[in-house]
């Protein structure tokens, strides 16, 4: 990735990373809208939600959200050095690919990112900054669709 680009992720992000909770939940929720296929995914205990409100409400299912910012929280700290990631994005490739995610859902959850950031940015989201965004976002699904791998 050339300059600005890192340091349009970063500025961007010191804006989200204030709010992690709220930003994550409107990531899922938009995940959640435009593919409500996923939500059976997401089962803790055995316990099947009955709605996307309950999941997002769940605390198991807010300390995924947590989880999941603190990951995109790494790649942004390694935006110039991702691939001292990659083993581990890979491995969070398997665990996903475990659960029954497929890589397709990738696409989706790649726009349900870039909606929360515009959400949380407004006219800040500017045109570099998704270009930005969502080259970072393609090399982190580059490296966990190594989890993919082999099938």
């Amino acid at each position: 990735m050339e300059r600005p680009e890192p340091e349009l992720i970063r500025q961007s992000w010191r804006a989200v990373s204030r709010s992690p909770l709220e930003h994550g939940t409107v990531l899922f929720a938009r995940l959640f809208a435009l593919e409500p296929g996923l939500l059976p995914l997401f089962q803790y205990e055995g316990h099947q939600f009955s709605s996307p409100e309950d999941c997002l409400s769940s605390p198991e299912f807010l300390d995924h959200i947590r989880k999941v910012m603190l990951v995109i929280d790494a790649a942004v700290t390694n935006v110039e050095d991702l691939s001292s990631l990659e083993e581990y994005l890979a491995g969070l490739g398997r665990k996903h690919r475990a659960v029954g995610v497929k890589l397709t859902s990738f696409s989706t959850v790649g726009e349900s990112l870039l909606y929360m950031l515009e959400r949380c940015l407004g006219p800040a989201f500017t045109p570099a900054t998704r270009a930005a965004w969502s080259q970072l976002y393609g090399a982190v699904v580059q490296a966990m669709s190594r989890g993919w791998d082999g099938e």
